[in-house]
């Protein structure tokens, strides 16, 4: 599973024979495994693989081993739905789990309704997915508004009044600003540029003029992996030296060295604990599961592998015969299940998971610091 190319992965995956499919638990993924979110998406995926390694090692769930179906969707929202199609109708998956990107789980939403499948992570925290409530939807993270929110008001708090927010004109954009305007009431301010940038095609040569020439003390971009870099190097080339702050859609090591030299001060939000924070026992058990496999752990990582712990304990309490329905109803009865320090708890009337949101800023070394 620890391939690099995740063409050859796919391929892999994909070419399960049927005989043995029927021995196995087959899980749906779709994600942008190349594209502008590929770095972060190879490391989520690396967490959950880490664990769903270890599990089928030891046996797997019930005596049946986890298959992980992935195909990439390139981070395009219409591929992601037809993806999504493909592994629900051809494939027969059990349930879906971490797919990448609002709009693009977004896409999926009727598909879901319309089989019954669950989908167990996925790597948003859209306040769309939460309210008003998605069935088949299982959040393993807080929100990008409470992570906006919490930004902006750190911010304030610093004596930061001149903030400029940049987001990506899609649904994940608006959501984000949603937070980023509850923090900049809460503080009595305005957002001293307020700019939208076309998800596909970013072009920032319009809006890193209006950055400096409005003397933004810092930006707030609300956007994912390649557009946020490429933002940076705008502002950077217009002479602002504003403090920039993302969300933790960037939270991996592969978007700190796309950074390069404009890494060292980025504030990214996070939704979990630091992964060098071994008093929670998740952290310290992903940690020693990396070392044996010769890698570090990072926060995109300990997303996946959280999201992995949480489909693993529905697939056990569903039984030997895991159909849909039953992961469903597995997930719904799901009170304060202890993932290792954090406590996560579904029902039918709240399946939002987790609400855990910190800061971190980008250090020489490279590394998230708390």
């Amino acid at each position: 599973m620890h391939k690099t190319l995740w063409a050859v992965v796919t391929t892999a995956l994909l070419a399960v024979s049927p005989a043995i499919s029927h021995a196995q638990i087959l899980i749906g993924r779709t994600a942008g495994f190349s594209g502008a979110v590929a770095a972060g998406v190879k490391e989520t995926t690396d967490g959950a693989t880490l664990y769903i390694d270890m599990v089928n090692a030891r046996g797997g769930v019930n005596g049946q081993k986890i298959e992980l179906l992935s195909l990439d969707d390139k981070f395009d929202p219409k591929l992601a739905a037809q993806n999504a199609r493909q592994l629900i109708e051809d494939k027969n998956v059990a349930a879906m789990f971490l797919t990448r990107g609002t709009p693009h789980t977004e896409a999926m939403l009727p598909l879901l309704d319309k089989y019954g499948v669950p989908l167990i992570g996925p790597s948003t925290g859209a306040m769309v997915l939460h309210q008003p409530l998605r069935k088949h939807v299982f959040n393993v993270r807080a929100t990008y508004q409470r992570e906006a929110e919490k930004a902006i008001t750190h911010l304030a708090s610093m004596g930061i009044t001149r903030i400029a927010v940049v987001l990506a004109d899609d649904s994940f954009g608006a959501d984000g600003l949603s937070g980023a305007q509850k923090g900049l009431a809460a503080a009595k301010l305005e957002a001293v540029v307020l700019e939208k940038f076309n998800r596909g095609k970013p072009d920032f040569a319009p809006i890193a003029p209006k950055i400096k020439q409005s003397d933004a003390q810092a930006v707030m971009m609300i956007a994912s992996g390649q557009a946020v870099v490429d933002g940076i190097k705008a502002f950077r080339a217009a002479g602002s030296n504003a403090q920039i702050v993302t969300l933790s859609n960037n939270a991996s090591g592969g978007f700190v060295k796309s950074l390069g030299d404009n890494a060292r001060g980025v504030i990214v939000t996070q939704v979990f604990p630091s992964e060098r924070s071994i008093a929670y026992p998740m952290v310290k058990e992903a940690q020693e599961l990396a070392r044996s496999k010769g890698s570090e752990v990072s926060p995109a990582m300990l997303e996946g592998y959280a999201a992995a712990k949480v489909l693993v304990e529905a697939l056990r309490r569903a039984g030997p015969k895991p159909s849909r329905d039953k992961i469903q109803a597995a997930l719904e009865g799901m009170r304060k299940f202890d993932l290792g320090g954090l406590e996560l708890s579904f029902s039918t009337a709240d399946h939002t998971g987790l609400d855990f949101a910190d800061l971190s800023i980008i250090g020489n070394d490279g590394k998230f610091k708390r």
